[in-house]
């Protein structure tokens, strides 16, 4: 008696395997493609009499805080480690865009 060959599930199995692994290689691109548009959206920006942003006495121009104990000179939001430069951002106010000229008390060095 002759037996049939049936064809294996092994293409199968190994074609559903390669396409997952490709599939599961590229969804780090998608996402940053995805994470590039959100940054190209622009935030509002922070009023400086929102509640928050007085609790923190921030200002847009750092030299205006000049009188603040905390302050020194070439201080900025540009230059804070809590500063998005993609989206002008702050992780402080993460509702809204700062000015990078701008300073509250909670700035901490970028190193």
């Amino acid at each position: 008696m002759v037996s049939k060959c049936r064809p294996s599930a092994e293409p199968s199995r190994r074609e559903f395997l390669r396409s997952s692994l490709i599939g599961v290689m590229a969804l780090p691109l998608g996402i940053g493609i995805l994470s590039r548009q959100a940054f190209a959206q622009s935030l509002p920006r922070l009023d400086p009499d929102n509640r928050q942003a007085q609790a923190l006495n921030y200002v847009e121009v750092a030299e205006q805080a000049s009188d603040h104990p905390a302050y020194e000179e070439g201080e900025t939001c540009r230059n804070c480690m809590f500063f998005e430069r993609r989206s002008e951002g702050c992780q402080l106010f993460p509702q809204n865009s700062v000015e990078p000229g701008g300073w509250c008390q909670s700035w901490v060095t970028a190193e």
